[in-house]
């Protein structure tokens, strides 16, 4: 097939073996970029059948819907440099021909998702830090706060005490040696 030569829905539907409605639903599904016309008509590639195509051969694989879409983000997310998760993420078909494949695609998402896990442990370790980091924090700003009332009480309490020794003065000083008579 020619890379310039454009085909329609319905061609790419005899060439697949999907029905239109399903490769419009993959598209949404897959995030796929299938270019249009002028007119808004999808107009399909060699690059967007071999895609369906890979696609197709995935699920007869075995494989479902999420695992086909990490394979089909693989080469943007992970391909710099890795020649192993290069050869099973290709939209190719020399990988998914050969019997192994399946395998290899296995032992890829399984690595992938042990990676995905210590990832999350790490982040999972650096919370529980910081968690514990900000209680401890707060504790010692609840005990200084503590610390600072009682000092704020005992000061009320020594005022509190002083008043009362002045009002006891005052009254004393107020009598005068008559009432001091009269009232005893």
């Amino acid at each position: 097939m020619n890379d310039k030569k454009r085909l329609s829905i319905s061609q790419v539907s005899e060439i697949t073996g999907y029905k239109t409605h399903v490769i419009r639903f993959y598209e949404k599904e897959f995030d796929l970029v299938i270019p249009r016309n002028k007119a808004g008509h999808r107009c399909f590639s060699y690059k967007e059948v071999e895609t369906l195509k890979y696609i197709k051969q995935l699920q007869e694989k075995g494989l479902t819907n999420s695992q086909i879409k990490v394979i089909l983000k693989t080469p943007e997310i992970m391909l710099e440099g890795n020649d192993e998760v290069k050869e099973v993420a290709v939209a190719g078909t020399s990988v998914i021909g050969q019997d192994h494949s399946q395998q290899r695609i296995r032992e890829f998402m399984q690595k992938f998702s042990e990676e995905m896990r210590e990832g999350l442990t790490g982040i999972t370790e650096n919370l529980k830090e910081l968690t514990d980091e900000i209680r401890a924090k707060d504790k010692d700003v609840l005990i200084c706060e503590n610390a600072k009332l009682k000092m704020d009480i005992k000061r009320k309490a020594y005022e509190v005490a002083e008043l009362k020794e002045q009002l006891k003065r005052e009254k004393n000083r107020k009598r005068t040696l008559l009432g001091k008579l009269l009232y005893k």
